[in-house]
């Protein structure tokens, strides 16, 4: 699609500072953006130094910004200029407005006056970004003027950078506007709240009910920015009825969010990879699980959820449920399969578990000594096929290594059950704990299904499994993620892209995206559960059949799986849902220089 503005500013919180979601939609986009605006892309962000750092790669500005800049820094902003150290090295103007702080009450003041904006009770996390976006605002202002020749659009995210669009429309800049909200502060809000919001969005007075949650402020800034835009976007249908309801502006157009998938695995890159970390995976097991008893690790299937700690907007609590009703399923049919569900959710731990790091020194001490040995074990290997001789411990080992081998066992060896948890929690009431232990999940030898409650981020060197958040992904075999609320969705897409099959929800944006009736084949690849309008209890039943169905599939069918969960993700390419983004800027220039 070609574009019709001459300069993009992408204005966004998260432009390098990662604080969720749509920090991957921006940095993972940005790439595509440049592709088509060239070096009249322009990313603004906030300037925080520590984030910053390894982020941004600060140069001169160019001769256009040297004046702004200047006239800003007299009025205490501050403007960084350089570029992401991402792929596509965009432009990124990163504003510093701690001098500019003090001016938070009068900005208020307008807010108030232009657009009737209550910020009377605002909490301390409305201030910095309304004093951000202003300066924002002022910023495009400025150099719009400069460039009053040239098809300006301003692309918005969020309520956080909200101002900066109310300021340029008040103030009638030169500039074409887009909003994109993710999602509502209030819908959010309310399915937090565990409010049935799909049952009650068209029965309740939005702006009275902010008033419930002390959400005000946030809540006009963002009903404001939708009204006032000169074309507003939602990412998903669901989002979009969401916005319908809550902000009560229909969406000008979808812009759904995508992932850069040339940076991920090819399939044959996926199926060397999925081996090299579920074996990691699996020596991790082993010193978590077979202290107490062993099972057969070629017959075990690894199933995650992984996420923020929303238990009820990401359906931790039915994940928990399902696997709790799985356990029962597959110990009533003797099932040979074992499950091991991780909860890779962090939540706010003390330290590891002491009896875990025991048994992880004890099994490396089983596991260095035969490293020591290798090369002699190799050897009699070698020689007892040659000569046709039986292969027994004692024609591999000497005497001497199994009377040491047996007493390094024994100290293995250790009476009770596995842990449902890695590390000791600070909170003993912890609802994802309390939901484990509610669905009779306890760890028992004779439970196929095993719990494993990792409350922590995954970094790649956390001192147990060691594998970063996309590792632990490729090592698994199904991703489960049977959101309430979830306006988007990128953990199933990134599973996807992983080449792991996943399940996701009707509720969730990509879920509806790609599978709008939930008519689905024999091998989906991304399972969808129908939530809307659904109760809980339906929903859990639904998930126990997709996940006992999966464990009984045949390697053959896994792989099928596999393939079409890979096929799925690619259809959600940057590389073709850039053209929605160019669609609305192209909307938003029409409307504005005609």
């Amino acid at each position: 699609m070609e574009k019709k503005a001459d300069i993009l500013f992408e204005v966004s919180w998260e432009v390098c500072n990662k604080v969720g979601g749509i920090y991957t939609v921006v940095k993972s986009k940005a790439a595509r953006m440049v592709e088509h605006y060239g070096d009249n892309y322009f990313m603004v962000g906030p300037y925080f130094a520590s984030k910053a750092i390894g982020q941004f790669q600060e140069e001169i500005p160019g001769e256009f910004c040297k004046a702004t800049f200047d006239e800003l820094k007299k009025l205490g902003v501050i403007c960084h200029f350089g570029r992401w150290i991402s792929e596509g090295s965009p432009f990124v103007i990163l504003i510093d407005f701690v001098n500019y702080r003090h001016r938070i009450n009068e900005i208020k003041r307008e807010l108030w006056d232009w657009y009737k904006i209550d910020s009377l009770r605002a909490p301390p996390d409305y201030d910095e970004p309304v004093t951000w976006s202003y300066a924002a605002g002022m910023l495009i202002e400025k150099l719009s003027s400069c460039l009053n020749d040239k098809k300006i659009v301003a692309h918005f995210h969020e309520w956080l950078s909200g101002a900066g669009l109310l300021y340029l429309k008040k103030k009638n800049a030169k500039a074409a506007t887009v909003f994109t909200t993710h999602a509502t502060i209030l819908g959010r809000t309310l399915a937090s709240s565990n409010v049935d919001i799909y049952n009650v969005w068209n029965k309740i007075n939005p702006d009275n009910e902010v008033y419930k949650y002390s959400i005000e402020a946030k809540h006009l800034v963002e009903k404001n920015s939708a009204a006032f835009a000169d074309v507003f976007t939602t990412v998903s249908e669901i989002t979009g009825m969401e916005a319908e309801h809550l902000l009560k502006k229909k969406p000008d157009l979808l812009l759904p969010n995508g992932l850069d998938i040339s940076k991920f695995p090819t399939f044959e890159e996926v199926a060397i990879k999925h081996r090299l970390q579920r074996d990691r995976i699996r020596e991790f097991m082993l010193y978590y699980f077979f202290p107490y008893y062993t099972f057969d690790p070629k017959e075990t299937l690894i199933y995650f959820i992984a996420g923020r700690y929303e238990f009820h907007d990401k359906g931790i609590d039915i994940y928990i449920k399902a696997l709790g009703r799985l356990n029962e399923k597959l110990r009533q049919l003797k099932s040979k399969t074992t499950v091991i569900a991780f909860i890779w959710v962090p939540s706010n731990f003390r330290s590891i578990r002491p009896e875990l790091l025991e048994n992880k020194t004890l099994y490396h001490d089983i596991k260095d000594a035969l490293e020591e040995v290798h090369d002699d074990v190799d050897k009699n290997l070698v020689y007892s096929f040659v000569s046709d001789k039986k292969i027994t411990k004692e024609s591999l080992f000497d005497s001497d290594f199994l009377t040491e081998m047996k007493t390094r066992a024994a100290r293995f060896i250790k009476k009770g059950k596995p842990p449902l948890l890695t590390h000791d929690l600070y909170d003993e009431n912890d609802a994802i704990l309390r939901a484990i232990v509610s669905a009779g999940l306890k760890n028992e030898e004779q439970d196929p299904v095993k719990i494993v409650y990792y409350p922590i981020y995954l970094s790649g060197a956390d001192g147990l499994l060691n594998l970063n958040y996309y590792e632990a992904m490729q090592g698994s075999h199904l991703g489960i993620f049977p959101s309430y609320y979830e306006p988007w969705g990128y953990t199933p897409l990134e599973a996807g892209a992983l080449g792991v099959s996943s399940v996701t929800t009707d509720l969730a944006g990509f879920g509806r995206y790609f599978c709008t009736e939930c008519v689905q084949s024999d091998a989906p690849g991304i399972f969808v559960l129908k939530r809307l309008n659904k109760s809980d209890d339906d929903v859990v039943n639904q998930l126990v059949d997709v996940m006992f169905n999966f464990a009984s599939l045949s390697k053959e069918d896994r792989i099928a799986n596999k393939l079409q969960a890979r096929k799925i993700a690619s259809m959600a390419d940057w590389k073709i849902f850039v053209n929605k983004y160019i669609e609305a800027h192209n909307m938003a220039v029409g409307k504005v220089y005609k």
